[in-house]
């Protein structure tokens, strides 16, 4: 039952006390009906307008664009309004679990980013850098309704595959001055004129089993042709005008509007645990789809 915790919690949350120690007939039935909800995909899957290909091994599995959103965004309580192509997990957890951890997919087509800054960044004076805007950016997410966050320091500072031309890096982040830090675990795999961005969504210490996972998908993640970063036609093709420094600090994006976006991985647990209090009977309602069960 250590994989239905959370949803064992809603549901005991929304049954009288006497009934509480155990779970009745109907309550079971209803947690098999939420988990059909959610539609996995296994081996090898494209994604986008051919865009990329996933493949996928069998210790990892996909979940598609729309139950990633929700997801996200109804379950994890993360900012709406986000386009997601889908979400890479162990095929052994389920978003339900408390231990869950998985790495988010999408897609900014951005124009080529070019990688020559690469070897000669100094990512401990551009933390300072990104530090030094938190202010700003903490400013925006209260508007949204959302807590503060600060930067703590890297978990791993920023590493370049120059052959791959993939780009990974982790942050420790403290939110609202809770004790329990939270861990932004990002790659970015550059293509022809954009960028696909995979965040991991988890706690600081699952840092070690997200290090383990990230060479995985790393193996599964490729542009197909036409996409491929050694496609770009410098005669015909959007240049970003920003190169890897940009892509780390994030501040590109946020001058885009694109603010939600980059905070779109670091709201999870915490969150989810709010959804299960006092969002119960939405949740499932939505799951659920407005509290009809499709499932056969």
């Amino acid at each position: 039952m250590r994989k239905i915790y959370t949803l064992l919690a809603i549901l005991l949350a929304m049954a009288p006390v006497a009934n509480a120690q155990e779970l009745d007939s109907e309550q079971l039935d209803l947690l098999a009906k939420l988990n059909s909800r959610l539609k996995y995909e296994t081996g090898t899957i494209v994604v986008g307008r051919n865009l990329a290909t996933l493949s996928l091994p069998p210790t990892l599995r996909f979940l598609g664009p729309d139950s990633t959103k929700f997801v996200v965004e109804e379950l994890w309580g993360n900012p709406p309004g986000g386009t997601y192509l889908g979400m890479i997990a162990p095929s052994d957890k389920e978003p339900f679990d408390e231990d869950f951890i998985s790495a988010i997919i999408t897609y900014e087509e951005s124009g080529h980013i070019s990688d020559d800054d690469a070897s000669s960044i100094d990512y401990d004076e551009l933390l300072a850098t990104m530090k030094s805007g938190e202010q700003a950016e903490n400013a925006e997410r209260a508007k949204l309704g959302y807590e503060s966050v600060r930067i703590v320091g890297w978990a791993q500072k920023p590493r370049y595959d120059g052959a791959g031309n993939k780009l990974y890096w982790a942050k420790e982040l403290e939110f609202g001055g809770e004790p329990e830090h939270t861990l932004n675990y990002s790659i970015r795999a550059l293509g022809r004129v954009g960028v696909l961005e995979l965040n991991f969504v988890g706690t600081m210490n699952q840092l070690a089993e997200i290090d383990k996972m990230s060479p995985e998908v790393l193996k599964a993640v490729a542009f197909n042709p036409g996409n491929r970063y050694a496609d770009f036609d410098p005669s015909t093709d959007k240049v970003a005008g920003y190169g890897i420094a940009a892509l780390v600090a994030g501040g590109v994006a946020a001058k885009a509007g694109l603010f939600k976006g980059i905070w779109l991985a670091i709201l999870a647990f915490k969150k989810l645990i709010i959804v299960g209090v006092i969002g119960a009977g939405a949740l499932i309602a939505k799951l659920l789809g407005g509290g009809k069960s499709t499932a056969k």
